[in-house]
């Protein structure tokens, strides 16, 4: 019995906490778009939320794995996964998931696995033509979520580090060599 508490003991000093990022949004005065209904992937388009207001956040993550997305609003919100890119235009191109209400009206959210190396955006609207304005939007997962950029994989890292190892080497050997006349 002690083992198996020990065991436990040491496994949860071990366990590495999952990585979260919170984005304060608002898509008061942002473009519109005719909105997918909801669904992994969704199939449909709203004829309820054919003008709504959104907002896009592009990010990547630095682990593999599963990730959870909440985003929370004081008006009837919805949530977009896409992959790649985002085109309000083509609404089907590259969409992963839609929610609406999870678990209730403000809410909305999902569980996604997620690839390295790879661009992701959420994008946050209303559910109708009349829902806007300010949401937070939180991500929690395996890993990091960078917003904005693309995460260099774990050979880009590697060989940028030995090239400013070789560079470093370099400028010392020359800092050596002495000059006679």
């Amino acid at each position: 019995m002690k083992s198996v508490l020990a065991f436990a003991v040491f496994a949860s000093v071990l366990a590495v906490p999952a990585a979260a990022i919170t984005i304060n949004g608002d898509t008061t005065g942002g473009a519109t778009w005719q909105r997918t209904v909801g669904g992994a992937p969704p199939t449909g388009l709203s004829s309820v939320g054919t003008a709504v207001r959104f907002e896009t956040t592009q990010f990547t993550v630095s682990a593999a794995g599963s990730y959870s997305f909440l985003a929370t609003a004081g008006y009837d919100n919805y949530l977009h996964l896409y992959q790649g890119a985002f085109n309000p235009a083509a609404q089907f191109n590259g969409v992963l998931i839609a929610n609406d209400d999870f678990p209730n009206i403000g809410q909305s959210g999902f569980s996604f696995n997620l690839l390295t190396g790879t661009s992701y955006f959420a994008v946050a609207s209303g559910f109708a033509n009349s829902d806007f304005g300010a949401y937070v939007l939180d991500i929690r997962g395996t890993g990091d979520v960078l917003v904005g950029g693309v995460v260099p994989e774990p050979a880009s890292w590697a060989m940028l580090i030995a090239g400013f190892g070789l560079v470093g080497a370099v400028k010392r050997r020359q800092r050596m060599t002495v000059v006679t006349a």
